[in-house]
């Protein structure tokens, strides 16, 4: 949206975000305008050493990093592609990514480093979280798996979900999406869907244009609608902005407010209906 939710209603409280997959190499976060305009801090988690490096680099305020693998606790293997977007604690499956352009060569692993996992419910910097974002290449689940008391505190958590799987054993869309419904969340919206096409078709000479196959998108998950009126003021309020500012979902950042304005006989959902009407207008 043109406008934050803050314009309007300038006491709403800040968040705290969690980034596991901090890494920048994708360019801006989700979160990237909310943390900007100076309405958030942040606690990010990078185990690769070179991003970890640049991550520490950008000097920014309110933003902790810190070099931890988040996952069940245990000791794995830290497999470091060709592209740092691809290492990944999995096995790269070669067989499903020589079939899509580039992905075989990203997918080469060029080392490997043993790392000890921290759960996400160990770490003291990560309570407290609003909004969460995963982005690990294949190990989600093991996080939520073993993150069930920041889960209970969080409003909106922001996960890459893989429809077909780029890692020997790793968990899809269905598995993540049922852990997720367990611990009261549900899926809100898919931004973007990714697709590529199969070899040998090239279109446009673009390796990375796509076609029919849908490979990855990144879910949107919100705690259950139906259990708005159970939440407190100010988790309800940053469900609001997050859905607002970062995603324009305006019919659920019309609930939350209205679910508000029915506890205290406010106005908030008819002073932002009026905004947006506002900015909509020609």
């Amino acid at each position: 949206m043109a406008f934050s939710l803050h314009s309007i209603f300038p006491d709403l409280p800040d968040l705290k975000i969690v980034d596991i997959g901090a890494s920048p190499i994708d360019g801006d976060p989700p979160y990237q305008s909310l943390f900007a305009d100076g309405h958030a801090d942040l606690v990010g988690f990078e185990p690769d050493e070179k991003q970890f490096a640049a991550l520490q680099a950008l000097g920014q305020e309110r933003a902790h990093y810190l070099p931890h693998a988040v996952g069940d606790g245990d000791d794995h293997e830290l497999r470091v592609c060709r592209s740092p977007g691809m290492t990944s604690l999995l096995e790269p499956n070669q067989e499903v990514l020589q079939h899509f352009h580039g992905f075989g060569e990203w997918g080469e692993v060029v080392q490997r480093v043993p790392v000890s996992t921290r759960r996400l419910d160990d770490v003291p910097e990560a309570r407290g979280c609003d909004y969460l974002k995963i982005d690990v290449q294949g190990g989600e689940l093991a996080i939520l798996q073993h993150a069930t008391e920041i889960l209970a505190g969080c409003g909106v958590v922001h996960i890459e979900v893989q429809f077909v799987p780029f890692y020997e054993d790793q968990p899809l869309f269905a598995e993540l999406d049922q852990a997720l419904r367990n611990a009261g969340f549900w899926l809100h919206r898919f931004t973007p869907i990714h697709s590529r096409v199969f070899k040998p078709l090239l279109i446009n000479d673009d390796p990375y244009a796509g076609l029919s196959q849908l490979l990855w998108s990144d879910g949107i998950y919100v705690k259950r609608f139906t259990d708005f009126s159970e939440l407190d003021e100010a988790a309800l309020s940053k469900i609001a902005l997050v859905a607002h500012d970062l995603y324009a979902s305006i019919d659920l950042v019309s609930l939350a407010l209205k679910t508000l304005d029915d506890r205290d006989s406010g106005n908030r959902f008819e002073r932002y209906l009026a905004a947006v009407m506002e900015q909509a207008a020609p």
